[in-house]
């Protein structure tokens, strides 16, 4: 009696992990996947960045006096 009730434990635990896994892995395709929200968002970040540092180097080279 006792080794049924310790088997169904194991396997209720076994399955309990693999839910568990399966929903870490769930997440992380949602964030990490293509066209994520992780994704857009680093793009979006790079985007802007590069923006910024293209519009300063801009506003430095109009600042130059012109050699004579």
């Amino acid at each position: 009696m006792l080794q049924k009730l310790n088997r169904r434990e194991k396997g209720q635990s076994t399955l309990e992990y693999i839910i568990l896994v399966a929903g870490v892995v769930a997440i992380l395709i949602v964030f990490l996947g293509p066209g994520g929200l992780f994704q857009t968002q680093l793009q979006t970040t790079l985007t802007d960045s590069t923006d910024d540092m293209d519009d300063m180097a801009q506003r430095l080279s109009d600042s130059r006096p012109v050699a004579p």
